[in-house]
């Protein structure tokens, strides 16, 4: 039906910068809300940035002013640009998405997730 592939996540210094990348594959009629969430070991999963179908943002008051998130409605794609990165960054990272697909026969309304993404920021 429908799928999130994630991409971008690894290794990096403190201070440094990534970006995250999600695609939403399949029989897409249109996407409501996406972003991106992470867990970190022991952890509860956290929202930590989302963006409207119009283009509203939000953030996680820990990564305002390093984080930007961005998505581009003809590739049904979001991203996620990380800078300034901190060790308490470190985390799975995963892309959420609310959509509306259709089966040949109608549309529902699905609230999926990607695989997830590690990303560690170390020296």
């Amino acid at each position: 039906q429908v799928q999130l592939v994630e991409s971008g996540g690894g290794l990096v210094q403190p201070g440094g910068s990534l970006r995250l990348s999600c695609v939403a594959a399949g029989s897409i009629v249109s996407i409501n809300g996406m972003g991106w969430y992470r867990q970190a070991p022991g952890n509860q999963r956290e929202l930590v940035a989302t963006v409207s179908s119009s283009g509203r943002t939000n953030y996680a008051d820990s990564v305002k002013g390093r984080f930007t998130i961005s998505r581009d409605n003809t590739k049904n794609t979001v991203d996620l640009q990380m800078n300034s990165l901190k060790p308490e960054d470190t985390a799975v990272y995963y892309c959420n998405a609310n959509v509306v697909y259709s089966n040949g026969r109608a549309t529902a309304t699905i609230n999926i997730w990607g695989q997830g993404t590690q990303v560690t920021v170390s020296s």
